[in-house]
């Protein structure tokens, strides 16, 4: 398959959505349109860092109707592996970066009869292309906002302005929480359910909606976290012929473009299957944090998705 080109652009605006999240600005270096997006797709943005190239997914947050620029919002996560901390401390307006094409892996039904969004703190971003999207049709939707207070609920007021009582905020800091029984147990049929936020939030959802006999297929969920560190171990690619160590605050597959092969990715959030690689020979155990292998692949110990999952061996021997 061939590889999409990135998308040069740079940064024409950053605003202080709040303490810990910034909004930043990007448009086409050439002044052209960015190709077009629904509600609901990211890009991933690619940083050069010196020694360290980070590459992260972040939801556009922008309208699909406006492609002249796209927005997209930073939470700092100083424990993390460091691509927050640089747009946080190293990016400012003018500094040029590159971006993919935009990926949609959390796509609004077409076929729904209404639309009940959730999002949790920095999970309202996908939302907001959403709403847009929504914003335009004869669909029923609502969201609910869920955060630990003011300084938390990026973009609250914004929403609250446009969209008035379809938008339903609760401050987690101040007890208030999604009854998600409630929730789900009064909705029409057909209705779907969008989940952005910390895994107990889409666990609690989930569960709520299919003891309420609801269809897995709508049920939606997104959630882009960093990938965990580990230990550092050892990688030896058989077709390329190339071995190279995976360190600690690294993920296999940013190791494997590190080197200079080139790696199929497109979610960067083990969701979407396309890193998927094939286990040759292993000295211990795979760390699967992806949400595509089934149990039955992840027992096998013969598949692993190499954006989001690593090894505890000395040594891994991948079909690549």
């Amino acid at each position: 398959m061939k590889t999409v080109d990135n998308i040069h652009v740079f940064v024409s605006a950053i605003e202080e959505a709040t303490p810990l999240v910034k909004r930043f600005t990007l448009r086409r270096l050439t002044g052209e349109k960015l190709p077009s997006f629904s509600g609901g797709s990211h890009v991933t943005v690619v940083m050069r860092g010196g020694e360290r190239t980070f590459r992260n997914p972040y939801s556009l947050l922008s309208s699909p109707r406006q492609t002249d620029s796209y927005e997209i919002a930073v939470r700092r996560d100083d424990r993390g592996r460091g691509g927050s901390t640089y747009m946080h401390s190293l990016v400012t307006v003018g500094t040029p970066l590159e971006i993919s094409h935009p990926v949609n892996s959390f796509p609004l039904s077409k076929l729904a009869r209404k639309q009940i969004l959730i999002a949790g703190g920095i999970g309202i971003t996908p939302i907001m292309a959403m709403i847009e999207d929504l914003s335009l049709g004869m669909v029923d939707w609502e969201l609910h906002y869920s955060a630990r207070g003011p300084d938390d609920t990026v973009f609250a007021d914004r929403l609250s302005e446009r969209h008035g009582d379809r938008v339903r905020l609760y401050e987690t800091a101040f007890g208030q929480r999604i009854d998600f029984h409630k929730l789900v147990g009064q909705q029409p049929l057909g209705t779907h359910l969008y989940v952005c936020g910390p895994s107990l939030m889409i666990l609690d959802a989930f569960a709520a909606a299919q003891a309420a006999g609801w269809p897995p297929s709508h049920l939606h969920a997104e959630q882009f976290r960093a990938p965990p560190t580990g230990e550092p171990f050892e990688v030896h690619l058989a077709q390329a012929r190339k071995t190279m160590l995976v360190p600690a605050d690294q993920t296999l597959l940013e190791a494997i473009e590190a080197a200079g092969i080139d790696a199929a990715s497109l979610c960067r959030n083990g969701v979407c299957g396309r890193c998927e690689l094939n286990v040759l020979q292993l000295d211990g155990e795979l760390i699967h944090n992806d949400h595509f292998l089934t149990a039955k692949d992840r027992s096998s110990g013969t598949k692993i998705m190499p954006c989001v999952s690593r090894a505890k061996c000395r040594s891994l021997v991948l079909d690549r």
